[in-house]
């Protein structure tokens, strides 16, 4: 876990939270510790691991978890719908947002956090790809990013990292 306190820019978006369909911003989630984290509902590995981790370090968390929201963010809009990202966040914690836009929205969120991604659409001789980095970030209740990792697999660490910020720490 490394603290990013003052070094990177505060929470700032405009997606459609796929579990609802609901237009949302950045405001909608002050007053909640937010974990976010760009990925892909096709992915073969990364992105089921480090949800599923966080969703353990919720667990870790009793009652402190309805504090947080995990915020899943398609690097993929393309394949990713709605109803495909909702299916799939829903299936590791109620706590955890997917979020979609357009390729440009994604694209200046992605910047905004330093995160790099690549789509690779199909063609001859290349089947469809895609990559993208595995920073996790943690803003406190007020939007302020204070840490980042690029491994969430010690969930009690993360529980406390968690937890800290909850209790305003």
């Amino acid at each position: 876990m490394t603290d990013i306190a003052g070094v990177m820019p505060r929470l700032s978006f405009h997606m459609t939270r796929a579990n609802d369909g609901a237009s949302v911003s950045s405001d909608d989630y002050r007053g909640k510790v937010v974990v976010l984290y760009f990925g892909y509902t096709h992915c073969p590995d990364e992105c089921p691991t480090t949800l599923a981790n966080l969703a353990t370090a919720l667990q870790r968390m009793g009652a402190q978890a309805s504090e947080v929201r995990i915020l899943f963010v398609t690097v993929d809009p393309q394949r990713d719908t709605n109803s495909i990202l909702k299916s799939y966040v829903q299936a590791f914690a109620p706590e955890i947002d997917g979020l979609r836009g357009s390729d440009d929205a994604v694209a200046a969120l992605a910047r905004r956090y330093r995160v790099i991604y690549a789509v690779t659409p199909d063609s001859p001789g290349h089947p469809y790809s895609v990559t993208h980095s595995a920073s996790v970030f943690f803003f406190d209740s007020t939007g302020r990013a204070r840490f980042v990792t690029m491994s969430t697999d010690n969930t009690a660490e993360i529980a406390g990292h968690i937890g800290a910020l909850v209790a305003g720490r």
